[in-house]
């Protein structure tokens, strides 16, 4: 726990720029925290964090001290207010408008995700090249339009994030698609190595490196 000293202002971490792996480990602080909260949980320790979230105490204490001071001595943190700092250090106070690009099964499968829209996400727009799938409606209701529209509606929406859910083949065109329509970050499903500009954030899930992980060490246990 740190020391109830005056805080530096939210979101302005002082040193060095903050690494990939703190960032996502700021987002499993703050689902513990939701957690917590709706638990009616007031107080927590960074010794109770890392408990929950199998993490040493130190890293956890070293992560929050980027951002300023948190807690105080023999207290703990207050789970209400870090949790907001946490979601205002993040970005994640005000909604955030995505588009999807690709209406295969994946693609569908993301639009429906009732978790998007209730925390800080908006999917505003589905789009596909295929005729027989533009036209169509989502589950949960978002319409599936035309690839073509793409720079028109991710700017009349103000678009911020894009998910690309196509084959591989044609992945990289449709990302310089989703960059030249003022999209600047893109999670990207593909399993293709891709490449964008300076000041677009393009991150990947490979489902089946994933898998094949999971193999791995599923067959080393088997071995032991």
């Amino acid at each position: 726990m740190t020391r109830g000293t005056k805080s530096r202002p939210v979101g302005k971490p002082r040193g060095a720029a903050i690494s990939d792996l703190t960032a996502q480990r700021l987002s499993v602080y703050l689902r513990c925290l939701d957690d917590l909260q709706r638990a009616g949980v007031a107080t927590v320790s960074s010794q109770a964090l890392a408990g929950r979230l199998h993490l040493n105490s130190a890293q956890i204490r070293k992560d929050l001290s980027l951002f300023g001071g948190f807690g105080v001595r023999g207290v703990g943190y207050s789970v209400g207010d870090l949790r907001d700092r946490l979601a205002r250090i993040m970005g994640l106070t005000r909604n955030r408008k995505v588009v999807i690009v690709g209406a295969g099964n994946l693609g569908m499968a993301l639009a429906d995700y009732g978790g998007f829209n209730r925390e800080g996400f908006s999917i505003v727009a589905l789009f596909d090249n295929d005729p027989q799938k533009v036209g169509t409606v989502s589950r949960g209701g978002v319409r599936v339009l035309d690839i073509a529209l793409l720079p028109e509606v991710a700017r009349r929406e103000k678009a911020q994030i894009a998910l690309l859910a196509v084959p591989a083949p044609v992945a990289q065109r449709l990302l310089d698609l989703v960059v030249r329509s003022g999209i600047k970050a893109v999670l990207n499903f593909a399993p293709a190595p891709l490449r964008v500009r300076p000041g677009v954030v393009l991150k990947s899930v490979d489902l089946k490196i994933q898998l094949e992980n999971l193999v791995f060490h599923l067959t080393r246990a088997e071995r032991a």
